[in-house]
């Protein structure tokens, strides 16, 4: 069951909160980061990190070590779909070290970052990071946010005009298409790598290429040498649909059917309104490496993951407390609203056939 917001639906953006609970003793936010230093939430957990590293990495060992065991086989298509869910949790550990969460210095970071991600994962760090930055500093902004542009999926009703072709067919059903379309995110991660890699300007792109092309050389020869070549093809269809079905449904729920700023908005109220909550336990947390606190992780981006449990109370209290709406939904729910919106921006060209 999803649990009721803490403060009124999302309806619009507000400049300022209401006057009569406005705090003092700076910005909003100001305020609040105040209150989440003196709990300690934004000191470093290396105990956490060390233990979901290693777990992680486990997993990845006993994946790739369990094909060479079960060799040519029919039932390694169960190791391809654990594999997936290896993969996704080793990117989900990428982003926390791109968020400097794990590590305080950035060359630490960027080095962790670049074999949980160019070498386990076998996409470029570098690219990823730098368009979730931009992710982070204007979220659901339909001109500078790249994860809501006008691409495969539309997510703003402006961007469906005119789609005709192929595109116009997947914008009018994208709804039910969208869970399939995931079982393409994984290649689109890595064509989107390759490409960015190309282009100059960026940084330590001969190492990234390498490292890519080290974990690509390793994963080919580990299927080959294992399995024939159907079982092969086939280990890599499940793998990486499970890959890309895994990790899109853990940002999906974040902001898709959110509204989208005007980029006039104060940090707190543009990071708040823009993000959605998923409520559940510590297996959530888990599952979804704790993005599942979006708002807090929103706010605070540099917070490590097992504190964003600890900071959601008080977060949500301080928007009750200065008018901000708290959006805080079951799993189940939030694809629903997400998948309500994708219908919705679709039905102008339903309309006009």
């Amino acid at each position: 069951m999803s649990s009721a917001p803490a403060c009124p639906p999302v309806t619009e953006f507000a400049d300022t909160p209401p006057p009569h609970r406005k705090p003092t003793g700076g910005s909003d936010f100001a305020v609040l980061n105040r209150r989440v230093i003196r709990a300690g939430l934004l000191e470093r957990r290396p105990t956490y990190y060390a233990v979901r590293m290693v777990v992680v990495a486990s997993m990845l060992v006993a994946g790739w070590t369990t094909l060479w065991l079960v060799g040519a086989s029919w039932w390694t298509l169960a190791v391809a779909a654990f594999l997936g869910v290896a993969f996704s949790q080793a990117a989900l550990v990428a982003h926390d070290l791109a968020h400097r969460q794990v590590f305080r210095t950035g060359k630490l970071s960027e080095r962790a970052g670049r074999i949980a991600a160019n070498i386990a994962v076998g996409m470029s760090y570098g690219w990823w990071m730098e368009k979730h930055t931009r992710h982070h500093n204007n979220p659901n902004h339909d001109d500078l946010d790249p994860d809501v542009s006008s691409e495969v999926l539309i997510w703003a009703s402006g961007s469906a005009r005119g789609r005709r072709g192929l595109k116009g067919f997947v914008t009018r059903h994208q709804a039910g298409l969208f869970f399939p379309l995931l079982t393409l995110l994984s290649i689109s991660l890595r064509v989107s790598s390759v490409r960015a890699l190309l282009a100059p300007g960026m940084k330590r792109r001969g190492l990234e290429a390498g490292l890519m092309g080290l974990h690509l050389a390793a994963y080919v020869a580990a299927l080959l040498l294992v399995l024939t070549p159907w079982q092969a093809l086939a280990f890599f269809a499940v793998h990486h649909a499970v890959f890309g079905v895994y990790l899109g449904m853990t940002f999906a729920p974040n902001h898709k059917g959110m509204p989208h700023p005007e980029g006039t908005e104060d940090y707190l109220r543009k990071q708040v309104l823009t993000s959605r909550n998923v409520t559940g336990g510590r297996l959530t947390d888990a599952a979804l490496g704790g993005l599942n606190h979006q708002i807090e992780h929103h706010l605070f981006p540099a917070m490590p993951t097992p504190n964003l449990r600890r900071a959601q109370p008080m977060v949500e209290a301080y928007c009750r407390e200065i008018g901000v709406a708290y959006e805080q939904t079951s799993l189940v729910q939030s694809y629903r609203q997400a998948l309500r919106h994708l219908h919705e921006v679709g039905a102008p060209l339903r309309d006009n056939r």
